[in-house]
This record gives structure tokens, C-alpha cells and sequence, in this order.
């Protein structure tokens, strides 16, 4: 590789946004972001007051990680969040909307007060974060916004209405915000997990004929891990996916193409 196609993923001098960011998926993505030289602000509803793994794993990479601790379920701070953002010291550059929850019963038993908070948290919270920070990269005329979709927001799923109603959402609020954004310089995508090895699937893999199911439905054999996201954060953080917009990108070991 060339000094120059590398010198496409460098974000040496950036400052990434990653909500969610205490395990999982955003924990990956905040450790890649830091690794290709951003400065992170970590956001989660239970992140420990020092940053704990997170934290630990962007300051290993030399970078700055700064810590904020907010409930994605209460609209109000969500909006006091979006508000500090705009107004940090430092213009952010990425957005990286990955704060995430699930509740699972069959439809018929889903109670109102999981489909809203569901909805809230994996929706409502998303489009909050990204118009107000949308619109100062607007002004600014460029910044990155990437979402955490899933495959359901292609699929039905199962015993997940409010999930899959907000993924399916998320797919839908790419698509829209990179329509009216993509002239402005300001790229909206989305990242699509299969099924990772994360809290939120530990149901899953708990169940042996559920697991052994969803096994044997993979191409690759096997549940993702947070490092399976860490080139395509990069990717669509970085100069490389300047041209790219309203893209759903999978990264599911081949469960969409099953």
C-alpha cells in the first residue's frame, strides 16, 4: 500500500463521537478510530467514570478519550447531549451513532413501554444527535455520520417488533439525510451487523437450538466480534468514503446473502 492510499484512512487531528461506546461494537469502533489517530469522546448510559475498557483502549492508542455519561432513554438529555456537542471546544468530525437497545417478547405481549423506550434509544436519539450535529458539519461543509443498522432492518426477526422498527428506521434515515446532506460534504452510512457476540445476542447464544440455528444459517461459520468492525469504521470515518453515501453496508459473515 502506498503513502498515499494510507494517508486516505489517516484521521490524525479528528474528533469522533461514538455513543454506545462502553462494550461491544461502539468499544471496537472507538479502539479503531483511536488506532487511525482520532481523539474520542465516548458516550454510553453506564460508561464508569474514568472511561473504564474503553477509555484504557483509545489512551493505549495515544489518543485523547473523553467520557460522558447519558441515558439514551430520556429525550431531554439526549438533547442536552447534542447541544454540548455542538458546542465543544473542538469541531466534531465523525459521528459514529451506535448507542443501542433491545427488548424481547413476541408482539402480542411487546408492552408500550418497551416499544417506546426501544424506539427512543435505537431511533428518536439517533435522528437527535445527527441533525444537531449534522448541521454544524453542514456549515463547516464536510464530517462523517455512520449508524449502526442490523440485518433487521432488511428482516422481520423474531420476539423484536420495537427493534426491528428502529433498524429498519435507522435504514430509511440514511438513506434520507445522505439524499440532503451528500452536497453539503457531509457523508451519511450506515454500518449493518449480522449477529455479534455482544450482551444483546447473549439470549441468543444461551439458546442451544437458537444458536445452532442462526450458526448454521452464516456463511462464515461463526458469531462476529467488535475487531470484524474496525476496517469499515475506518472506511467511512476517513477520506476513503468521500464518494460514498446512503450506503448500507453489511458486515454479517454473509447472512444477507444466504
Amino acid at each position: 500500500m502506498s503513502d498515499g492510499i494510507a494517508g486516505l484512512f489517516d484521521l490524525t487531528g479528528s474528533l469522533a463521537v461514538v455513543t454506545g461506546a462502553r462494550r461491544g461494537i461502539g468499544l471496537g469502533i472507538a479502539d479503531a478510530l483511536a488506532g487511525a489517530g482520532a481523539d474520542i469522546i465516548a458516550v454510553s448510559a453506564h460508561i464508569e467514570p474514568d472511561g473504564g475498557e474503553v477509555a484504557r483502549a483509545v489512551h493505549a492508542r495515544g489518543r485523547n478519550c473523553t467520557v460522558l455519561r447519558v441515558d439514551f432513554a430520556d429525550r431531554a438529555a439526549v438533547a442536552d447531549l447534542t447541544s454540548r456537542l455542538v458546542e465543544w471546544p473542538v469541531p466534531v468530525d465523525i459521528l459514529v451513532n451506535n448507542a443501542g437497545t433491545i427488548a424481547r417478547a413476541p408482539a402480542a405481549r411487546h408492552s408500550d413501554a418497551d416499544w417506546d423506550r426501544v424506539l427512543q434509544v435505537d431511533l428518536t436519539s439517533q435522528f437527535m444527535l445527527a441533525r444537531g450535529l449534522g448541521q454544524a458539519m453542514l456549515t463547516r461543509g464536510h464530517g462523517k455520520i455512520i449508524f449502526t443498522a442490523s440485518v433487521l432492518s432488511f428482516q422481520g426477526g423474531i420476539n423484536v417488533p420495537g427493534y426491528t422498527a428502529a433498524k429498519s428506521g435507522i435504514a430509511g434515515l440514511t438513506r434520507a439525510l445522505a439524499n440532503e446532506w451528500a452536497s453539503g460534504g457531509v457523508n451519511v452510512n450506515a454500518i449493518v451487523p449480522g449477529y455479534v457476540a455482544t450482551d444483546n445476542t447473549s439470549a441468543l447464544r444461551d439458546d442451544p437450538v437458537r444458536s445452532a440455528a442462526i450458526l448454521d444459517r452464516i456463511p462464515a461459520g461463526r458469531w462476529g466480534q467488535p475487531a470484524d468492525f474496525a476496517g469499515i469504521a475506518v472506511f467511512l470515518a476517513s477520506r476513503a468514503s468521500d464518494y460514498v453515501h446512503g450506503a448500507l453496508i453489511p458486515v454479517d459473515g454473509g447472512w444477507l446473502g444466504r
